[in-house]
């Protein structure tokens, strides 16, 4: 295990440092002047001069990649031109906040997508598997954003059951922050569920005519039993890994949803920076979103090769 967790580490790298550079080159590469954003519309051109100077915006690309990221490695993102705070601070104030809105997103997602997955495998080509099916496409068709909408129209405005955007406090009223959480949860969970859950069917299905199946419903086991013991257990090892990368895309689809329910979080602060055209901001957030994605995507594959050793003896026979 501690060889495959260091090939893990080793294949990482260099997808850390291509990230770096992407996203170092996205920012710089855009229409847009910073120096701009930063002295007003109105400014002279030896001021402006003066700020891309002080900004290191008059030194070659590369020169100014080295010097960022040298600045990263010592756990400096820079400060923000528009509030002069730290990004790092910035960030801190608003991660509680996504984690919070991810996390709840999952686990909605986790409520929907095993139960409707797993039934449509056992129930299929039945109506509850068309039903299920039908479902799904449309829930992975419709954007965040949409949904989102429509709920606020629906919950919101319509029944006045549920708060239209805003974060809650938990220390004062857990209760009315419960509530607060629970629209932007159910529109980042939509997509996350209906993948997950056509997912979870055809791990359900491929496991489920196997030997040891047919051998367990041989002895009489009840199916309900069958399916929780037998089948569950090996059908739910490979959903670790698309589970992953869906925590992953849950985070960086926060960036809508955070927006539409007014959510305090990192999603929100890009859009905000971005509008400002808070370049320093904008590009450590994005920097965090990337490498953030990375080591969730590595925590996965630690994980399905801890469940599943032929993945660890696969890739050191590949050697």
């Amino acid at each position: 295990m501690l060889a495959f967790t260091l090939r893990r580490l080793v294949q990482s790298v260099p997808v850390v440092l291509i990230s770096t550079v992407a996203v170092f080159l996205l920012l710089h590469l855009v229409p847009g002047d910073p120096a701009l954003a930063v002295a007003g519309s109105d400014a002279r051109a030896d001021t402006l001069e003066a700020i891309r100077h002080e900004m290191g915006l008059d030194q070659p690309l590369p020169v100014q990649y080295v010097q960022w990221i040298g600045r990263v490695l010592q756990g400096d993102l820079g400060r923000s031109y528009t509030t002069k705070l730290s990004v790092w601070e910035q960030i801190s104030l608003r991660i509680p906040a996504t984690l919070e809105l991810a996390l709840a997103g999952l686990a909605l997602a986790l409520l929907i997508s095993i139960p409707t997955g797993v039934l449509a495998a056992v129930r299929e080509r039945s109506v509850a598997d068309w039903l299920i099916s039908s479902f799904n496409a449309c829930a992975i068709a419709i954007p965040n954003f949409w949904f989102g909408i429509l709920m606020i129209l629906l919950f919101a405005l319509a029944f006045g059951w549920l708060p239209a955007s805003g974060r809650g406090d938990y220390s004062r009223e857990p209760l009315t922050a419960w509530k607060f959480l629970l629209l932007p949860a159910l529109t980042l969970a939509l997509n996350q569920s209906a993948v997950l859950s056509r997912f979870v069917k055809s791990s359900v299905l491929e496991v489920l005519h196997d030997d040891y199946v047919r051998t367990a419903r041989a002895k009489g086991l009840r199916e309900s039993l069958v399916i929780r013991r037998h089948v569950l257990r090996n059908a739910l090892v490979p959903v670790a890994t698309v589970l992953g990368i869906q925590f992953g895309r849950l985070l960086g689809g926060a960036i809508v949803v955070e927006s539409v329910f007014a959510w305090p979080g990192v999603g929100r602060l890009v859009l905000q920076s971005i509008g400002s055209r808070d370049y320093t901001t904008v590009q450590g957030v994005l920097l965090l979103l990337v490498l953030s994605f990375i080591v969730v995507n590595l925590i996965t594959d630690l994980t399905y090769g801890f469940l599943d050793p032929r993945i660890r003896l696969s890739s050191g026979a590949g050697r």
